[in-house]
């Protein structure tokens, strides 16, 4: 018995056994009293009749999901012992009729014989160590019987019982490891041999259920590896499978007996704790325990020649009173390793009630924002951009989530939240087509500005509409004249896709006219050869550096470099986030074609900018405009 799921089959099996037993054990005490041996009949029922009370007993105080380890393995003993008895039993009755032969009933005496060997071997058959002795007990004496008879036909019977326990012994054995096969198959990972998710979900049901009633404490592990993907796609996914079996490998080693150890899959894993009486030592143990399991993972692996080095992000959980399901807990675990991985990875989190309240504002913000749109809370902000002059040559589209209830949601919460769920698609549709818009309003209101950026987020452009969704709205809004102000910035993260899609894409755009920026440059994948490559025009330099200006010679640097990189490709370049002078000037210096940011003027409001244009026109020094945001 290797697995906790064969005790519920096992249970089943005690009330049919008593049926089995106590109904046709009648039969023996009316034939016991029609042939005069009613003495030994009785006595016999009555010890079937307190081995079945016994099994009754055992049947209605199993609670799988109320018992532990301890204690569910006391309550397997005993239905050992209750199993062993009432088919010892069977063969008392079989040895106190076997020697009736002058009222024929050692006949009856054979036949119920074979058959409780045949319904053992049925019954038990998922328990080997049940089946085995028990069909021994069964046909052994029967064999011994037809031995003694002395004749001819007794050793032939004698042979013949032999065989046929053989063949018992040999199906039971058969259908057993067939079932723990089948089982074992659909409850563990392929892979790595370890529990997968399916049989996770289902233990953990069960354990907490069980210490809902005795108030104890577990905690699981939500393991990720950091950057697997990247061996996957630099060595190939034999290479990724082989460092998946090793990772197993090593957790189990650590692990040992003591805990519950899957793989819910790709490289994420988890693991389960034993119990404990007190929350503050679980949660103690469970940050040690990570800590040394994650200084593990850690250590360079040797695959193939290949040396690799690996970390993780652990998400920790603590499983109590609360009754909850299963997969919420998981959902829990699984928050707290994401926010392992946005800190920076190769960290362990804890699950806790600020953590929880901030994934409840987030989910809060998600379901409000599918009805944003409907209700009109979407607004659009343009921040001018000014030339080396100081002159407003034009703006970038922002975007701003005005709700009733939370006021003005930070671009940086609902955009990555959009961005997840998928409503990216549906809200970036929705930007594109106001500022096209707008831009076509300004034309005709002879607001003249030489660019309008627009920013694209990476699952928008690769989305299968996005072209044509592109090339519809240019035909309604937009001419020929002024489609080519347009300039879709787009950031370096669109690099993690295979670089001839992005560029057969960026062509099918460009040739409406369309110009491209790489926004936030410096601070993700490009590298020279995706400069050299990618069809763009421009190279927007992060705010991150430029905030740094007179603070930090290696901004600075970076600053020139990104500049110096740019002329050399022969693209524009703008630098966004300026807000003092010095910045400004520092800028200039290094021949920064494009400014904006704060120190020239926050986003505005399309009348807001209308009036602004209208103020500026004609040139002049600039005049810092501080409008709410």
């Amino acid at each position: 018995m290797n697995d906790q799921r064969f005790y519920s089959f096992l249970q089943k099996q005690i009330l049919l056994m008593i049926g089995l037993s106590l109904i046709p054990g009648l039969a023996y005490i009316f034939l016991g009293w029609i042939n005069g041996v009613v003495v030994p009949a009785l006595i016999w029922y009555m010890l079937m009749v307190l081995v079945s009370l016994f099994g009754w007993r055992l049947y209605y105080h199993y609670k799988l999901d109320q018992m532990g380890d301890a204690s569910l393995k006391s309550w397997y003993y005993k239905l050992a012992v209750f199993f062993y008895l009432i088919f010892a039993l069977w063969t008392l009755i079989f040895l106190l009729y076997c020697t009736e032969t002058e009222h024929k009933l050692h006949y009856i005496a054979i036949f119920t014989q074979i058959g409780a060997s045949v319904v053992a071997s049925t019954l038990l058959v998922s328990d080997k160590k049940l089946f085995f002795p028990v069909l021994l007990i069964l046909m052994l004496p029967l064999v011994g019987y037809f031995f003694l008879i002395g004749e001819w036909y007794g050793y032939v019977l004698s042979v013949f019982s032999v065989i046929f326990l053989g063949v018992l012994l040999y199906s039971s054995d058969n259908s057993y490891r067939l079932i723990q096969k089948n089982y074992y198959q659909a409850q563990h990972d392929s892979l790595t041999g370890l529990y997968n998710r399916r049989y996770f979900v289902e233990y953990m049901e069960r354990v907490i259920n069980r210490i809902q009633h005795t108030d104890d404490y577990v905690y699981i592990l939500l393991i990720d590896l950091d950057h697997f993907k990247t061996i996957n796609d630099t060595l190939g996914h034999e290479i990724g499978d082989k460092v998946l079996v090793e990772v197993a490998s090593r957790i189990k080693r650590y692990c040992g007996d003591n805990y519950i150890i899957a793989r819910l899959g790709g490289d994420e894993f988890t693991i389960m704790s034993k119990e404990y009486a007190a929350q503050y030592d679980c949660q103690e143990l469970a940050l040690n325990f990570s800590e040394a399991l994650l200084h593990i993972l850690k250590a360079p692996y040797l695959i193939e020649g290949h040396h690799l080095y690996l970390s993780a992000s652990i998400g920790i959980n603590g499983v109590g009173r609360k009754a909850m399901d299963a997969r919420y807990f998981i959902k829990e675990a699984d928050i707290a390793m994401y926010e392992a991985k946005a800190q920076g990875r190769d960290g362990i989190i804890v699950f806790n009630d600020d953590l929880a309240k901030r994934v409840e504002y987030h989910l809060e913000i998600e379901r409000r924002l599918y009805f944003a749109l409907e209700h009109n809370e979407i607004e659009l902000r343009y921040q001018p951009q000014f030339n080396k002059e100081r002159k407003m040559i034009g703006c970038e589209v922002l975007v701003r989530w005005n709700n009733h209830e939370f006021g003005f949601v930070s671009p940086a919460e609902f955009i990555a939240i959009a961005e997840k769920t998928g409503l990216i698609i549906e809200l970036g549709n929705y930007i594109m087509e106001e500022a096209f818009k707008t831009l076509s309003q300004w034309s005709e209101n002879e607001i003249e500005i030489e660019q309008f950026s627009i920013n694209i987020s990476v699952r928008q452009f690769f989305h299968a509409t996005f072209v044509e969704q592109v090339e519809q709205l240019v035909r309604k809004y937009l001419n020929e004249k002024i489609v080519k102000k347009v300039v879709f910035e787009v950031t370096e993260t669109i690099l993690i896709e295979d670089m001839q899609r992005i560029i057969a894409l960026m062509e099918r755009i460009k040739r409406l006219g369309i110009s491209f920026s790489m926004d936030d440059f410096g601070t993700g994948y490009s590298s020279l050869s995706s400069l050299r490559e990618m069809p763009i025009d421009e190279l927007k330099v992060d705010r991150s550096f430029v905030s740094h200006v007179g603070e930090q010679r290696s901004d600075e640097l970076m600053i020139t470099t990104i500049l110096s990189m740019a002329k050399f490709f022969q693209l524009k370049t703008v630098a966004e986030g300026v807000e003092t002078e010095e910045q400004f000037q520092f800028l200039l210096k290094n021949n920064c074609d494009i400014f904006q940011g704060f120190y020239f003027a926050r986003a505005l409001g399309k009348e807001q900018f209308e009036n602004f244009y209208k103020e500026r026109r004609g040139g002049g020094e600039h005049k810092s405009i501080a409008y709410e945001i």
